[in-house]
């Protein structure tokens, strides 16, 4: 094999397809990025069984081939060459050769025949998702997925199309979040959970653009989504997700509507009283047209009012700082609409028309 290759195109690709290499693993062919030529294109893949992306390199071919190259060694080497030229050769032990103007490495390759490559997905069951409101839903769901749980179901989110509207929902047993999307088209309907390790990998190589249109390809066990040059596979995870809807349903007793970025701020002052270990709640205090938040800590306390617009009864109610910031901040709303039943119940973050829903279990704190 020997390809040419700009430098910047190089590092690109093997910045999207690191994001499927195994970190830690017994078998040292996880660890690597396969470079293979194939109908004139060049291409690079990395599978860690779990996860497995392949993306295009503009380059050119001086002979067909394909050969095994450890991920974390040769991006350090990609990253510290100059901006020109790369030429990338391997011989039939598997030696790799790494040209660049005055710089030249020779580093041991490992047979390509060794590599698991991607499986073939049926694309027979799909939908069409512009990639900038992909990458965005991700970002306003996926916080609240479980990162370690004894429910494997709560590690991944819940991608649900019927009528041409897509759910996208994710929960970790004190909270849920939602984010529900009109899709331009009518699709076969469909319900998978993705593992939220793939969205949150997924996420970063998407590009920030409505430009760019991704197309998800639904099986059984597998989903791949193909945007540009690139192509994603990762396995589902088996099971039924959580009747969403029955916990959706209450009768509100309150509801204020209050400016989000104010809220925010106020929000990040109370979290400077706390830390990571801690578990104080943030109080607040809801009487007509004032809204008082409190912190106390080991740290010290925070006090301040906050003017909402309210309609219902009056309220006190305590949460986890970090789960109200966490769907606030993710609010383009000018102002945002909280919907509370009692103190010891959820609250509801949501707008008229349930393009989003945060729902928050309260905690308990001292009067």
């Amino acid at each position: 094999m020997k390809i040419l290759c700009p430098k910047s195109e190089l590092l690109k690709s093997i910045n999207s397809v690191s994001k499927a290499v195994s970190a830690k693993t017994t078998m040292p062919i996880l660890g690597c990025i396969l470079i293979h030529t194939r109908e004139n294109r060049i291409l690079m893949t990395a599978n860690d069984s779990e996860l497995g992306i392949e993306t295009e390199v503009t380059g050119s071919i001086d002979e067909l081939g394909s050969i095994a190259i450890e991920a974390k060694l040769f991006s350090e080497i990609i990253r510290r060459l100059p901006d020109a030229i790369v030429q990338i050769s391997a011989d039939e032990s598997n030696m790799v050769q790494i040209l660049c103007e005055k710089s030249k490495f020779s580093v041991p390759g490992r047979n390509p025949e060794e590599f698991s490559h991607m499986p073939e997905v049926e694309k027979s069951l799909f939908l069409k998702i512009s990639a900038l409101t992909l990458k965005s839903i991700i970002a306003q769901t996926i916080f609240s997925a479980a990162e370690s749980s004894g429910n494997i179901i709560m590690s991944g989110e819940l991608f649900e199309q019927e009528n041409g509207r897509l759910r996208i929902a994710s929960l970790d047993g004190h909270r849920i979040s939602i984010r529900n999307v009109e899709l331009k088209e009518q699709y076969e309907p469909v319900s998978a959970i993705i593992p939220a390790k793939t969205l949150n990998e997924l996420s970063k190589i998407l590009p920030d653009s409505s430009d760019c249109e991704v197309t998800v390809y639904f099986t059984v066990n597998l989903i791949l989504f193909e945007f540009e040059s690139t192509k994603v596979v990762s396995r589902l995870i088996e099971g039924k997700y959580f009747n969403l809807d029955s916990m959706l349903m209450h009768q509100f007793e309150m509801k204020i509507t209050v400016n989000k970025k104010d809220f925010a701020a106020s929000l990040d002052r109370a979290m400077l009283l706390v830390r990571e270990s801690d578990r104080k709640p943030l109080v607040l205090d809801i009487t007509d047209d004032t809204m008082e938040i409190s912190m106390r800590s080991a740290y010290g306390e925070m006090l301040e009012d906050i003017p909402v617009e309210k309609t219902g009864k009056d309220m006190k109610i305590g949460f986890n700082p970090k789960f109200l910031s966490d769907a606030i901040r993710v609010i383009d709303d000018e102002n945002i609409d909280i919907y509370m039943i009692r103190p010891n119940a959820p609250c509801f973050i949501k707008n008229a028309q349930e393009s989003y829903i945060y729902m928050i279990l309260p905690v308990n704190f001292n009067v």
